[in-house]
């Protein structure tokens, strides 16, 4: 992991070897990716923080537990003066039947490119950790209800990048330094909103980059 105050020499998509994880202070890399679902997405964006939130597979059920919170709250999320930038590593055909309502920007990484840039891992220890266990059979419950009422659907029975995926999140400033970075233990171990929200405010208040709530 790099400590506060280093910096990531790299270039735009190219990936960092060198690199395990981004911590607070270092330099992000660059990012921008034409198979976004959405649109074209470049970050940083010189006008707002970005919250830059790697993700499993498409479908996942913890993930989608968790990115409905984020969902419900986008409005206060965008007022603080952050853009929610989230990836996955399935493809973007995949992908959207399963995003499609998501107000922010999904990007498919299924080569796991931008994964490996920001030094974003994969672990048994996603699932083993006990601390996973009751996320995993709530998220395994919601998910199934939901896809009896038609809301979502089953992730495809096969998943190339395998089903390991520990999250990451970093909270990216204009000029494309890390303000923040969290990369999880397990597959529900992320920032909150309320967490966001709390570095966002400390790190960069609502109107430095340009921003007004």
């Amino acid at each position: 992991m790099l400590e506060p105050g280093s910096v990531v020499p790299a270039r735009l998509l190219t990936s960092v070897t060198s690199v395990t994880h981004l911590a607070a202070g270092a330099a992000s890399a660059s990012a921008s990716a034409s198979a976004s679902v959405s649109a074209s997405v470049s970050v940083p964006d010189p006008e707002r923080l970005v919250h830059l939130q790697f993700r499993r597979f498409a479908g996942c059920p913890v993930c989608h537990l968790h990115l409905r919170s984020v969902v419900r709250r986008h409005a206060e999320i965008e007022a603080a003066g952050i853009r929610e930038v989230v990836l996955f590593h399935s493809s973007a055909e995949e992908l959207r039947p399963h995003v499609a309502d998501f107000p922010f920007a999904v990007i498919a990484d299924p080569r796991q490119r931008l994964y490996r840039e920001f030094g974003v891992e994969s672990s048994p220890r996603s699932l083993l950790d006990p601390r996973a266990w009751g996320p995993v059979l709530w998220a395994i419950a919601r998910s199934a209800a939901e896809v009896v009422r038609g809301r979502e659907r089953l992730p495809a029975p096969r998943q190339p990048n395998g089903r390991l995926g520990l999250p990451a999140d970093l909270l990216i400033g204009p000029d494309g330094g890390v303000l923040a970075a969290k990369y999880g233990e397990h597959v529900y171990d992320q920032w909150s909103v309320d967490e966001l929200l709390r570095l966002a405010a400390a790190r960069y208040p609502v109107g430095a980059a340009g921003t007004s709530a």
